[in-house]
């Protein structure tokens, strides 16, 4: 059993996802086990706020643990940066907690376009939205922007090179364009409360993968059942959650010393985000710098 030590219970406003998503999913895990101990750790899971985050990923790493971190996984690309190069200097593992790539849907999608189903894409429209819910105080490109960015880099497997982005603080749309002349969309934010999504929950989202032989439409919601109480309604997922399969990944890094996820992606997405944050501040195209 792998033993982990939680650290925090912030995030961005008044988000716990240490103690609604990861305890839970650490809790059911079997190759895990909560120790309250953290010299008796080998795993951190971090979930601090954001400003204090990426010093705190970073004193793990020097202290030797593997960690999961929420998302995202530094305030500031530098802080991501030197995240990178201490793991990689430490020899240790750090997944941030980018799980929407790893939606059953999503997950046969990629191996699709990966297998080249649609032949050579050459854009992507994606919708990203949350319904109700509490506003994150740093705007939702920040606090959702990572998540579809994030899934366009393991769809297309190339990097974002100019962004183009306009919108508000709740909804924000950006024009990205990646290696080789792909482009993508993308729509990302929150809207207001909506009768059959629970507060916060995801109301839309899904990608449309255009390619030289094909598209392909793909609903990241699914398969998942729809289940409706006295209290409440929403989507029930049909087998392991993203955040069970982001453990996997977890554990499956530390037993072979490197992760299929990790602090390259989080450096990368932040780039793309804070091209962006650039651009909607100039209201002009801004390169990601690499």
């Amino acid at each position: 059993m792998i033993r982990v030590a939680l650290v925090g219970n912030g995030g961005i406003g008044s988000q716990d996802h240490q103690n609604v998503m990861y305890r839970p999913a650490f809790e059911r895990h079997p190759k895990f086990e909560l120790v309250d101990d953290p010299d008796e750790a080998e795993v951190f899971s971090i979930a601090v706020p954001l400003a204090e985050r990426g010093a705190a990923v970073a004193d793990a790493v020097r202290a030797g643990r593997h960690v999961l971190a929420d998302k995202p996984l530094a305030a500031t690309l530098a802080e991501a940066e030197e995240i990178e190069r201490l793991a990689a200097e430490y020899g240790v593992v750090v997944v941030p907690a980018h799980h929407q790539r790893f939606g059953a849907a999503l997950r046969s999608a990629i191996g699709a376009v990966r297998g080249g189903r649609v032949g050579l894409p050459w854009n992507v429209q994606c919708d990203f939205v949350v319904a109700g819910g509490e506003p994150a105080p740093t705007g939702e490109l920040v606090n959702f922007g990572l998540y579809p960015v994030d899934v366009l880099r393991a769809l297309l497997g190339l990097e974002v090179r100019r962004v183009h982005a306009t919108g508000s603080p709740d909804l924000v749309t950006m024009l990205l364009e990646h290696d080789h002349a792909v482009t993508s969309t993308v729509v990302c934010g929150r809207v207001p409360a909506l009768r059959d999504v629970p507060a916060g929950g995801l109301a839309v989202h899904r990608y449309r993968i255009s390619g030289s032989h094909g598209v392909l439409a793909v609903d990241a919601r699914k398969p998942a059942l729809q289940v409706r109480t006295a209290a409440t309604s929403g989507l029930v997922w049909t087998g392991p959650g993203t955040v069970d399969v982001l453990l996997d990944v977890l554990a499956a890094g530390i037993a072979a010393g490197r992760a299929v996820l990790g602090p390259h992606d989080a450096v990368q997405a932040q780039r793309v985000i804070e091209a962006a944050q650039r651009s909607m501040e100039t209201g002009q195209p801004v390169e990601t710098g690499k």
